[in-house]
């Protein structure tokens, strides 16, 4: 059934409150579901592939590769949960209900802050690496991650359920119509949510990168000047110094793109506008965050031979061998 003005309707017997479906051409519309879709897979594969090798491989049992566990498991969400949502989010009919609805935010908004602690963490266990190595093994153990990365996930449920509680008590209050689901924070809200989730993350961020960025310039230096001098015992040290610059090389790409697709999200709350979820003009940037969960183990297939590897061995099936678990990653 069309509306007044020719458009189909979401729900055809609620001609006056029904949301209008978009008047795309069904050719178009079919090459944006199918493309989004094998990006929705290509994502959970990927970061499913990341997961297997960490958890797996015990040499892979690191602080760092912790935390990059982490970052794997809350991209998989993404392309497992989110993107799929997303896809029939574009379509402009909502059909699973006001209490799907609500649970769909909440699950975006818990799965993106704990994105964001997770680059922070990392950006701590670069830090701490490169700039006091010296401490690093003893300040940094498996245990004392694991207890960090639940905090993260524990803080970010608890901060979002604050910052939703009142889109948790009504989700359809900013709908403009029956078959749409729209999340928008007001001002206040919005103001806090830049601050805690954006602005405070983003400046730790790049404050330990330029912090790790100047002791990695000095310690160059350092090095050349002293190459003649060097012991074996030093060349041992140096090796190990620069192979946690490599790590840190490559998770600063990681942080580097999470920028680039997270940032353009909160640009409404740099101008004052309020943050909005499902809209048109927000289709694209929520799809740009998106997009970066799928970008970040194609960069560890790049720079990691040790993904390449541990991909080799799950593809191969070697993984279901006997002791597989103690087979030469590194």
């Amino acid at each position: 059934m069309e509306s007044p003005g020719g458009a189909e309707l979401c729900f055809p017997l609620l001609v006056n409150i029904s949301c209008k479906k978009p008047m795309l051409p069904q050719s178009d519309a079919m090459l944006i579901y199918i493309l989004l879709s094998v990006i929705s897979v290509l994502t959970a594969a990927l970061n499913l592939l990341v997961i297997i090798s960490i958890s797996h491989f015990r040499q892979l049992h690191s602080p760092t590769n912790l935390l990059i566990l982490s970052l794997a498991v809350s991209d998989f969400l993404v392309g497992l949960l989110l993107m799929p949502i997303e896809i029939l989010l574009t379509q402009a009919c909502w059909f699973l209900g006001d209490l799907m609805c609500a649970l769909y935010y909440v699950v975006d908004f818990i799965i993106t802050s704990s994105s964001v602690g997770n680059m922070v963490l990392i950006s701590v266990d670069r830090y701490l690496a490169i700039c006091e190595p010296l401490h690093y093994t003893t300040r940094v153990t498996l245990d004392r991650t694991k207890i960090c990365v639940c905090l993260c996930w524990i803080g970010s449920v608890l901060y979002n359920c604050i910052i939703l509680k009142d889109f948790l008590r009504q989700p359809d209050s900013q709908n403009s119509c029956f078959g749409e689901c729209v999340v928008v924070l007001n001002y206040i809200t919005g103001t806090t949510d830049f601050v805690f989730t954006f602005i405070c993350p983003i400046t730790v961020i790049i404050f330990l990168y330029m912090r790790i960025f100047v002791v990695a310039v000095s310690q160059a230096q350092a090095m050349r000047s002293h190459i003649a001098a060097v012991t074996l015992q030093r060349s041992k040290t140096a090796t190990a110094k620069k192979s946690e610059m490599k790590a840190a090389r490559t998770l600063g790409v990681v942080v580097f793109v999470f920028l680039t697709c997270f940032c353009p999200y909160y640009a409404p709350a740099l101008v004052g506008q309020d943050i909005e979820g499902s809209s048109s003009s927000s289709t694209f940037v929520v799809w740009l965050l998106f997009f970066n969960s799928c970008l970040n183990p194609v960069i560890y297939a790049f720079f990691y031979p040790w993904f390449r590897k541990s991909i080799k061995f799950i593809v191969t099936l070697k993984v279901l061998q006997p002791d597989s678990c103690d087979l030469k990653i590194l």
